[in-house]
Parts: structure tokens; sequence; C-alpha cells
């Protein structure tokens, strides 16, 4: 009995460990997008969220008849390069005009549970035309229409919208496109992550949406608050990163949180969360990492077969290595890269137009930088120490061996 009920533990957390990170690549979970892990993390919903109120902070609500999960990832610095995309296409990153749509679509949807793409449309050139610092918005016009359908199928990819009739996509030709919607608008709301709503802050402070009170201003070194609470913020600091980040360099952290990491309990409890996630934790002397074995947790991976700008990458952090700890100037990536353009006239066909070579590498260098492999600065790359796990090694020669020698 005590062997079955060790096995039936496992199980449950393994189950838990791929619920966690499940959430962790999708903080909005919906039955519809993933059945299998919604259904993890309605089975485990208790555990799980005890689990990141311990480890994180982070709220977690789930609505197993509405299907879906939301994980609320509040933090004193939200993250600038991860944006939203556009359904369409390349899923290039939401501009200004896009996110500006995105919000004042989402506060029109609230007037009712159902509504045309015609109606947000004229409440949408309303709400622009009142609103001061916003452009007009102008259904005529083929540009802002493309900018509105990214916005409402944003919304529809979260379950937000449901066109029941007709097809959004239709709206990109004729203006006058009949489309139906059904608004969820229970999961609309669930949306913002911030503690309190952006309408009422005071006199525009943006650092007042993600203040957590819970902490009683532990963040500040000189305030008077017990260890538990300083420890506690500490903790949900350091772990957010690491779930989050893709390295967490020691010399990023505070004197505090270094101490924290450092210490016999805070170690213990960063090895715990890490675990109990389903990750490794790779400590080293100039950083912390968390790696998911299986991926789940990751929203982008590197290296990616298939992308130009990751073999690119590749490319070019062997040369930002060789020259480690001095800085490869812009300059001379762009022109190593141009010499491949050279040498093979069939790789990177999307990026022969003029200035082509200055857009990959731009890309490129976006994409170390992401996963925290290089720092760039004043025209130059510089490599990070986590870099070196790509660092190509002498090559290791095997004598080949004979027929009677092999086993």
């Amino acid at each position: 009995m005590s062997d079955l009920r060790s096995e039936l533990d496992r199980e449950r957390a393994t189950e838990r460990a791929q619920a966690i990170r499940a959430l962790l690549a999708r903080p909005l979970l919906t039955r519809d997008a993933a059945p299998h892990n919604f259904a993890l993390v309605v089975r485990h919903r208790v555990e799980l969220v005890t689990w990141f109120d311990t480890h994180t902070g982070w709220r977690l609500v789930v609505e197993p008849r509405a299907g879906y999960a939301r994980l609320t990832k509040t933090s004193p610095q939200p993250p600038v390069d991860r944006p939203a995309r556009r359904p369409r296409g390349a899923r290039t990153p939401f501009d200004r005009r896009r996110y500006t749509l995105l919000c004042l679509v989402a506060a029109e949807l609230l007037a009712g549970p159902v509504t045309t793409i015609g109606i947000i449309a004229e409440r949408l050139t309303h709400a622009c035309a009142v609103e001061p610092g916003i452009t007009g918005f102008d259904s005529s016009r083929h540009d802002d229409r493309r900018a509105y359908v990214d916005a409402l199928l944003a919304l529809e990819e979260l379950g937000v919208l449901t066109a029941v009739d007709g097809s959004t996509d239709a709206y990109l030709q004729h203006a006058d496109a009949k489309v139906l919607y059904r608004v969820d608008s229970a999961r609309l709301v669930r949306l913002l992550a911030g503690r309190q709503s952006p309408s009422r802050l005071p006199d525009g402070d943006l650092a007042a949406l993600v203040h957590e009170p819970r902490y009683g201003g532990a963040d500040d070194p000189d305030a008077d608050v017990s260890d538990e609470l300083r420890n506690r913020w500490l903790r949900h600091r350091i772990v957010r990163r690491l779930l989050d980040d893709p390295v967490v360099y020691l010399a990023d952290l505070s004197e505090a949180q270094r101490a924290y990491a450092a210490s016999i309990t805070g170690r213990r409890m960063l090895r715990t969360a890490v675990a109990e996630a389903g990750m490794l934790l790779e400590e080293r002397a100039e950083g912390l990492l968390a790696v998911d074995p299986d991926a789940v947790a990751t929203d982008e991976k590197f290296p990616a077969g298939g992308s130009v700008a990751g073999q690119a990458a590749l490319l070019l952090l062997d040369t930002i290595l060789a020259a480690r700890p001095d800085p490869v100037a812009e300059e001379h990536l762009v022109r190593q890269l141009t010499d491949r353009f050279t040498a093979l006239p069939g790789w990177a066909r999307t990026y022969r137009s003029d200035g082509g070579p200055q857009r990959l590498t731009g890309e490129a260098l976006a994409l170390l930088d992401r996963f925290g492999l290089v720092h760039r600065s004043g025209g130059a790359a510089h490599a990070l120490p986590a870099a070196a796990r790509y660092a190509v090694g002498a090559p290791t020669v095997v004598a080949p061996r004979s027929a009677r020698s092999r086993p």
C-alpha cells in the first residue's frame, strides 16, 4: 500500500509541475487552446493557488465552468521584450496604434454580451475623437482597419470575443462586412494584471499600477518591516525572475537579494520552487538558471530550427564569444552577414532587399539580448556569461576501432 501511495504522490507531483509550467507559458490558459493542461490545472487548482502564492506572490484564478485559468503575473518591472503579436502573417509585435485600439476596444466591449464589428467600430471612432492625445479612427482607411482587425483577433485568441456569425478577416476588404460577436465580459476583466484599475491611478502614476501593498514597503531597504515580510518579498522577486527570465545574473540583483539567494534558507526555498515546477536549477558563480527540460514553460526557443534570425544569431555569437571580454562593433557584425549573403546566395532570401544585413543583424542581436546572452551598448555587443553555453570547443578525435575490437 505504501508503494502505491508513493507512486500516486509522484504522479500528482508530476501533473502539478506540468500545470505550473503550462500556466507560466500561457498566463491565460483556456480549455479550447490547451484542453489537457487545462484539465490538469482544474484537477490541482487548490494546490496550485497555494503554490503560486507561496513561491511567487502571484494570484491564480481558475474558472472550470467558464473554461479558463488566469495567472496574474504582476511585477514592479514588467517585461518590455515580450510584446503582444499580430495574429496574422509573421506575428510581428504590436505597435503603439494597435495597443491603443486594443485597450479602447476592450473598454467598449463591456457594454453588453453581444455586439457587431460595425457597432464596435462606431464606438471606437467616437472614443478616439473624445480622448485627448489619440489619433482619430476612420474605418475607411485601410491601415486603421488592419490595426482594428489585429486588435479584434488578439481578443479572439484570448477567448474574450467569439465570432458567431461572419469572419473578422472579412473587415480587411470591406468596411461594411457583417460580423456578430459574443463577449465574455468575465474573462475580459481578468486580462488586467494590475492591482488596481488604470482609470483610478492617482495623477497618471503608472508605478501605482504595479504596486503591491501586501509587502508593506519591504522593497525599501530602510523600511521598518519584519524579517518574515522582507524575506517573503525577496523570495518572490527572485523566484519570479527565475521562472520568467532565461537567466538571472547575480550582478542584476540587489545586495539584499544576493544575500538571500546565498543564505541556507533562501537557497533551499529557491531549489524547492524550481524543482516543484519540474525544472532543473543551474547554479553558477555568475548567476542562476532554471531549465525546463521539456520546454513546456518556454514561449520562445533558442536555437530554433528554421529561423533565419536564430541561425544568424548563432553565427554572430561565435564572433562575439571569440572577442570576449572585448565588445564587437555592430558594424563589424553587419559586414560579416553581408559576406555570408555573398557566399550563400540561397540563404536568408527575405533579407536580400536594401538594408537586409542591418535588419537581420538587429533581429539576431535582439534575440541574443532577450535570452541574456549578449549586452548591447554604444553600437557594440559583448558576450554575457551564459553565452559560454554555446561556445564551440576544440574537436574531439576518436580513433576508429577494428571490427574485432568492437564489443
